[in-house]
């Protein structure tokens, strides 16, 4: 079964500013697939390739998720060894989870993993936060 990494989106205010981002930085890969690099290297690494997502929380919220491809070794200009998370360039959005800030990144178990939108609900406006977290406390979404 696959397992899913959640991750902090440091630096977006929005789904729309990772997607310039994406679209601003050329991919390093001929597919266009994303790469983005941690410090450390998931030890259930098989459960993350057979079909695991990077879900983005973006101002306090999962907002969409990118397809987890395969991880590579990247070495930085120190020397040291990190992980490359590479990731199918589509970006999917979900529905709105808040989660705390944290550091690093987290596994993310597939029945914890907020559902996909419906494509026709992509483009739908987040709710605010302090609605979202009345929501969240009474056990809606």
């Amino acid at each position: 079964m696959a397992l899913n990494i959640l991750k902090l989106c440091v630096g977006a205010e929005s789904v729309e500013d990772l997607l310039n981002w994406q679209q601003t930085h050329p991919s390093p890969f001929a597919g266009g697939e994303r790469r983005h690099v941690t410090r450390m290297w998931p030890k259930r690494e098989a459960e993350i390739v057979a079909g695991g997502s990077l879900y983005w929380v973006i101002k306090g919220s999962i907002l969409c998720r990118q397809l987890i491809l395969r991880l590579e070794r990247v070495e930085g200009a120190d020397g040291i060894l990190r992980c490359g998370l590479i990731m199918d360039p589509e970006v999917i959005r979900t529905e709105a989870v808040l989660r705390r800030p944290f550091q690093g990144w987290r596994y993310l178990d597939p029945a914890d993993s907020p559902p996909d939108l419906g494509r026709a609900r992509a483009f739908d406006d987040v709710l605010p936060a302090a609605l979202a977290l009345a929501l969240a406390e009474i056990g809606l979404r």
